[in-house]
C-alpha cells in the first residue's frame, strides 16, 4: 500500500528544501568563521613543531636563551654556494633551518641572509660578484671539496661559511662542512659577541697597546733579512685603527722609539722585550749600537707582550730571523684584549709537573718552521671560546674561584702540600680534569741505542692516592685492541698494512653519546691508553655515580709488566676469553669527600664539584685521545 502524504503537509508545500538550505547556509558560515578564527590564530600565535625522533630541528635551551635576550641587532650573512652534491647541500639545508629555528625564538633583533654566490651557466654575473666580493671583505674564501660524477673524482671550489655582525663586531665562521657541532659553534659566536659588547661598555678605562721598536735597528734589519722592518709602526697603527673601531674605541696605540727615550734595558726587563746589541761593522759603515723590538699590551694590572722578531738557531746555517705580519696581529689582538677584559670563562691549566707544555700562541705565530708543541692544536681549540691561565704549584697556589683546572699528563710527583691544594680546589667548586698516562717512555740514549727500544717506566706522582680516594684508578697497564690503527708499511718492506694494537680505534658503538658534549663524537683513536676501574663501594658510599664515556672493543687485552710496544712481537691472545671491553674515560658525578679529612692539614668543608658548561657535579678523569 503506497504512503499518501496529506496535501497541506509542510513537505508537500516545499518545506523541506526550504529548511534544508537553510541548515546547508548555517554550516557553511560556521566553517567560513573557522576558517577565518584559524587565519587570525595561525597570523598571531605562529609556533614550529619538530616531529623528528632526535629533534635535529629544534634548538637546545642555552641556543634559545642566548637569541631570546639579544639586546642590540644581530644579523647573520651566509654565503654558500648553491647545488652542491652530498652531503653538502644537506649541510646547506640544515644551515638555513637552524638559522629559521634561531628567528623563531628570538626577537626582532635576530635576522639572517642567504647571498647567491653561485656562478651560472653563462659564467659570473654583476650581482654575484658583489657578494662574492663581500665575501672575501669578510674574509670568507672558497674551500676545496670533492665531487663524484659519473664514477669519476673531481675537486669544486665553493663558499661554505657565514658572518655574524652585532654592531661593529663580527665573529666568522669561514668553512661549515659538516653539521655536527654547528648549533654549539653558533651559539658560543653569539653569546660571544653579546658578553663582548657588554664587557666593552663596562671598561673604565682603555686597553693600551704600545709598539717598542728602537730606530737604530733599521740600520742592521737587511743584514738579519728584516728589509721592512722600517715600515712596521705605519702599518701596525692601521691594524690597531682599524681594530678600535671593532672594539668601540676602547683602544689607545702609540709608538715608543727607544733609541731616543734611552732606557732599553729598563724597558725590556719591565715586559721581557726582546734588546739586541752588535759590533761595529765598518765594510758596512755601520757603528756599533743596540735595540729592541716588541709590542705591550695592558690593561690594568695586566701585560702581554708579543714578540715582533724572534731568532731561530738552524743546524748548519746558524741564527736566522722571522719578523711578524702586521695584518696576522688583528685575531692575536683580538683574542688578548678578549682575555684581558674578561670576555670568556677562565680555565686553568697545571703548568708545571712535567705536564704537557701549550704553545703561546705568539710563539706559535712566530716559530711556524719548528716544531709545535704536541698540545697546540687544543691550546688553539680552547683558546676560541676560553681565557686559559697557566697554573704552577711549584710557585703559587690554585687561584680562589677558578671553575676549571686541567691537569693533563704530569709526570713529576707532588709534594703533599701540592695534592692538599689539589684536593682543596675540588672540595671548593674547581672542576678538575685528569688526563693521565701510566707510563713514561724513556728512549734511549746514543750509548743504549743497540740494547733495545724505549723503557715505560711507571709513573707515580702521588695523585693516585687522591683519585683512589674518590673512587677511580688508572691501571698499570696499556690497552691494546684487535680494533686498531693500520699502519701502511713501505714497498721496501713487503706492503700491506701492519696493526699498531696500541692505537685501539674507539668506534661509536663504544662511546657514550648521551651526554651533550660527547654527542658529536663518532671515532676515536688512543694512543697508549691504560684501563681504568672503579670503586663501586667507594661511589656508594658517598653517592656518586659513574659515566663511562668510552671503551675499547670486546677484542682488547692487556699488556703488563714487561712493556715492549714493538708491533712485530705484539699478537691477540688465542684464547678468547682473554679478550674483553676496557673502560679508557669517566666522569664521576656527586659529592666528594676530602681526601685529607680528619687529617691534622685540613680544614675544607665537603662541596660538590660541579661542572660549569654542563651544570653537573663531575670528575673527569681520561687519557688525552685523538679524534678524527
Amino acid at each position: 500500500m503506497k504512503d499518501v502524504k496529506d496535501k497541506n503537509s509542510p513537505e508537500a508545500k516545499g518545506g523541506s528544501n526550504k529548511f534544508g538550505n537553510r541548515g546547508i547556509w548555517f554550516k557553511f558560515l560556521i566553517y567560513t568563521v573557522v576558517v577565518v578564527l584559524v587565519n587570525i590564530v595561525g597570523t598571531t600565535l605562529f609556533f614550529r613543531v619538530d616531529l623528528t625522533s632526535n629533534k635535529i630541528y629544534s634548538i637546545s635551551k642555552a641556543s634559545n636563551r642566548v637569541v631570546a635576550t639579544l639586546s642590540e641587532p644581530l644579523t647573520i650573512k651566509v654565503f654558500f654556494t648553491k647545488n652542491l652534491p652530498a652531503p653538502h647541500n644537506n649541510t646547506e639545508r640544515y644551515l638555513h633551518d637552524l638559522l629559521e629555528e634561531y628567528a623563531s625564538k628570538s626577537s626582532k633583533l635576530f635576522n639572517y641572509r642567504f647571498y647567491d654566490v653561485t656562478a651560472t651557466e653563462a659564467g659570473i654575473t654583476e650581482k654575484t660578484n658583489v657578494n662574492r666580493s663581500m665575501a672575501e671583505d669578510y674574509g670568507i674564501s672558497p674551500v676545496q671539496i670533492r665531487v663524484i660524477e659519473d664514477d669519476e673524482v673531481k675537486f669544486q671550489q665553493a663558499y661554505m661559511g657565514l658572518v655574524i655582525i652585532h654592531g661593529d663586531m663580527m665573529e666568522k665562521i669561514p668553512a661549515i662542512t659538516s653539521t655536527d657541532g654547528l648549533e654549539y659553534t653558533l651559539t658560543s659566536a653569539i653569546q660571544k659577541l653579546n658578553n663582548k659588547v657588554s664587557a666593552l661598555l663596562a671598561l673604565d678605562e682603555k686597553v693600551k697597546i704600545t709598539l717598542y721598536l728602537s730606530s737604530s735597528l733599521e740600520k742592521v734589519a737587511p743584514l738579519m733579512g728584516l728589509d721592512e722592518l722600517s715600515t712596521m709602526p705605519e702599518r701596525i697603527e692601521k691594524v690597531v685603527e682599524k681594530l678600535n673601531t671593532k672594539s668601540l674605541g676602547k683602544i689607545d696605540y702609540k709608538y715608543v722609539d727607544m733609541t731616543k727615550s734611552s732606557n732599553l734595558d729598563e724597558i725590556s726587563q719591565k715586559y721581557n722585550i726582546m734588546a739586541m746589541k752588535w759590533p761595529e761593522i765598518q765594510q758596512k759603515g755601520i757603528a756599533a749600537g743596540s735595540g729592541g723590538a716588541g709590542i705591550v699590551m695592558e690593561y690594568k694590572d695586566k701585560i702581554k707582550t708579543t714578540p715582533l722578531i724572534s731568532s731561530i738557531k738552524i743546524p748548519i746555517i746558524g741564527t736566522t730571523y722571522q719578523m711578524v705580519e702586521p695584518e696576522a696581529l688583528d685575531e692575536l689582538f683580538t683574542e688578548t684584549m678578549e682575555t684581558m677584559i674578561g670576555i670568556n670563562e677562565t680555565i686553568g691549566y697545571l703548568a708545571d709537573h712535567g705536564t704537557h707544555t701549550l704553545a703561546d700562541n705568539n710563539m706559535a705565530m712566530m716559530m711556524q718552521a719548528q716544531q709545535q708543541s704536541s698540545m697546540n692544536a687544543f691550546n688553539q681549540l680552547l683558546s676560541r671560546s676560553y681565557s686559559i691561565e697557566p697554573v704552577n704549584l711549584k710557585d703559587s697556589a690554585i687561584p680562589e674561584g677558578l671553575k676549571t683546572l686541567v691537569i693533563a699528563r704530569p709526570t713529576e710527583p707532588f709534594s703533599d702540600y701540592e695534592l692538599f691544594q689539589i684536593d682543596q680546589a675540588l672540595m671548593g667548586g674547581t672542576n678538575i680534569a685528569f688526563f693521565m698516562d701510566a707510563f713514561n717512555e724513556i728512549m734511549p740514549t746514543q750509548q743504549m741505542a743497540f740494547g733495545g727500544g724505549p723503557q715505560y717506566i711507571p709513573i707515580d706522582t702521588g695523585l693516585d692516592k687522591l683519585l683512589s680516594h674518590y673512587g677511580v684508578k688508572i691501571d698499570n697497564s696499556y690497552v691494546l685492541d684487535d680494533n686498531c690503527y693500520r699502519q701502511v708499511k713501505p714497498a721496501n718492506q713487503g706492503g700491506g698494512d701492519q696493526k699498531i694494537y696500541f692505537a685501539p680505534i674507539i668506534k661509536d658503538a663504544n662511546i657514550n653519546n648521551k651526554p651533550a658534549y660527547m654527542n658529536n663524537i663518532k671515532g676515536i683513536i688512543a694512543m697508549r691508553i691504560s684501563p681504568l676501574e672503579i670503586d663501586e663501594k667507594v661511589l656508594e658510599q658517598n653517592g656518586i655515580t659513574a659515566s663511562r664515556l668510552f671503551s675499547s672493543s670486546d677484542q682488547s687485552w692487556l699488556m703488563k709488566g714487561n712493556i715492549n710496544l714493538n708491533p712485530m712481537f705484539m699478537r691477540p691472545p688465542t684464547d678468547p676469553s682473554e679478550m674483553k671491553s676496557y673502560a679508557l674515560a669517566y666522569m664521576l658525578n656527586g659529592e666528594f669527600t676530602s681526601y685529607f679529612a680528619g687529617k691534622q692539614t685540613t680544614t675544607a668543608s665537603h662541596t660538590g664539584l660541579h661542572l660549569v658548561i654542563y651544570k653537573k657535579n663531575a670528575l673527569l678523569v681520561a687519557q688525552i685521545p685523538y679524534c678524527p
